[in-house]
């Protein structure tokens, strides 16, 4: 293994797996397999990049260091020459963490300083200047994530985040530097290392600044971001000799399928409305939920009076309805007791024979695969920038997409069935 990967969700580790599984041209991308948690075994002799899920992104912080360092001691087991810690393009993070502190360990344990982090993904309208993190053309705090149930971001000034979370000084490569080249880049990393920055944030506003930053970075140990930062890296191995190229083959899956969606972010409530034109939806009411009132059977039930016609079932609602039942029931209870259902949803219906599964949102997808079971994952072709398609290892004849809240076209849900079958563009 060459690329070792630890991302703090599910739907994030699928990202960057998707991004070093595809590469660019003409090189192509890496052999890459998406663990679920650390391993408890040897990587497959013919993996090239390994990504490990964590569900780390908002639990605790001393946790999260934990399962982390525990995930980098497995990667470097396996002989990775370089790791990246991912995180959500839109910096998803509290000010007590814990992008900071699992960013801070990593490097402290590999011994590194001047440290990339940058969270850009131009492909998906994530953008970073002047160590500011844009959505759009709207600043962070003004994109809709001030309004997010777990992790509100409030700042788009990231090396100020990441300075609340205890971090010490932040240093910043600004996109002027980046312009000059690989060898300023290089100077100004050293720099920061010099002064004692462990995290560098770095500018990027389209596709060529990261690979520019790939290259600046190609023997650095450590580097942390979105799944853009990795754009680049699969073709510095391959440039070396390394590893051989090319894209992704995965064989496609039929069967019963199911679409289950816990975001409530703008993208995923256009995605389901959009969706509801064609196709059967299912509106989980929270309220019969907490009460005892709905269950897993009940969406079960609704997935297979509807087989074979695209059955989504969602929690999603608007910020104002979210707050009002966090209000109610207490934010981490409604949470863990959605988890809890979609997960338990998700069980019974592969037990009985569903084997095309499209899950939304982060939290959501994490309970979803941790109840299903599933240890690895191959990545298979791109559904949308961001999202491939997912085939199980271990022979259940399991496909998925994971798909990040804000990710996806407003018609993701069917396109990605039609993808996990291989039968490409969306004819329903």
């Amino acid at each position: 293994m060459l690329l070792g990967v630890i991302a703090d969700d599910f739907t994030g580790a699928s990202d960057i797996a998707n991004t070093i599984a595809k590469g660019i041209a003409p090189e192509g991308g890496l052999r890459t397999v998406q663990y679920l948690g650390v391993p408890a075994a040897p990587a497959a002799a013919d993996v090239e990049a390994g990504v490990i899920s964590l569900k780390s992104r908002s639990i605790p912080a001393a946790e999260a260091v934990a399962q982390s360092l525990a995930a980098l001691d497995w990667l470097l087991a396996q002989g990775c020459r370089q790791i990246v810690f991912k995180y959500c393009s839109t910096f998803d993070s509290t000010p007590e963490g814990n992008i900071g502190p699992v960013g801070v360990a990593l490097a402290r344990r590999l011994d590194v300083r001047g440290v990339i982090a940058c969270p850009a993904f131009p492909d998906a309208g994530r953008s970073v200047y002047m160590g500011h993190l844009f959505v759009g053309n709207r600043l962070l705090n003004e994109s809709g994530m001030e309004h997010h149930p777990l992790n509100p971001m409030t700042d788009p000034d990231l090396r100020r985040w990441l300075a609340r979370q205890g971090t010490g000084p932040v240093g910043l490569i600004d996109w002027p530097t980046l312009q000059r080249g690989t060898v300023a880049t290089r100077a100004a990393l050293d720099a920061a290392a010099a002064r004692g920055e462990q995290l560098v944030i770095a500018d990027a506003i389209r596709n060529d600044d990261l690979l520019a930053l790939a290259e600046a970075c190609a023997d650095a140990r450590l580097l942390t971001g979105g799944s853009g930062i990795a754009l680049g890296l699969p073709r510095n191995f391959i440039r070396r000799g390394a590893a051989h190229g090319g894209t992704p083959d995965v064989r496609g899956i039929g069967g019963p399928e199911a679409i289950l969606v816990g975001s409530c972010s703008r993208a995923t409530r256009a995605q389901i409305e959009r969706h509801r034109a064609s196709h059967p939806v299912f509106a989980i009411d929270v309220d019969q939920v907490m009460e005892g009132r709905l269950t897993a059977q009940d969406i079960v039930a609704f997935i297979r009076a509807n087989r074979d016609t695209a059955p989504l079932a969602y929690s999603s609602s608007d910020p104002d309805q979210v707050a009002a039942l966090q209000k109610k029931y207490g934010r981490e209870t409604v949470a863990h007791t959605l988890d809890a259902l979609f997960a338990s949803a998700a069980k019974e219906l592969f037990e009985s024979g569903t084997r095309r599964i499209v899950v939304g949102g982060g939290e959501t997808s994490g309970a979803v695969v941790s109840a299903l079971g599933i240890t690895s994952f191959r990545i298979g072709p791109e559904i949308d920038p961001g999202v491939p398609v997912l085939v199980s290892e271990a022979g259940a004849g399991l496909g998925m997409a994971l798909k990040s809240g804000n990710f996806g076209a407003e018609d993701f849900f069917a396109k990605a069935l039609d993808a996990i079958s291989g039968t490409g563009a969306d004819a329903r």
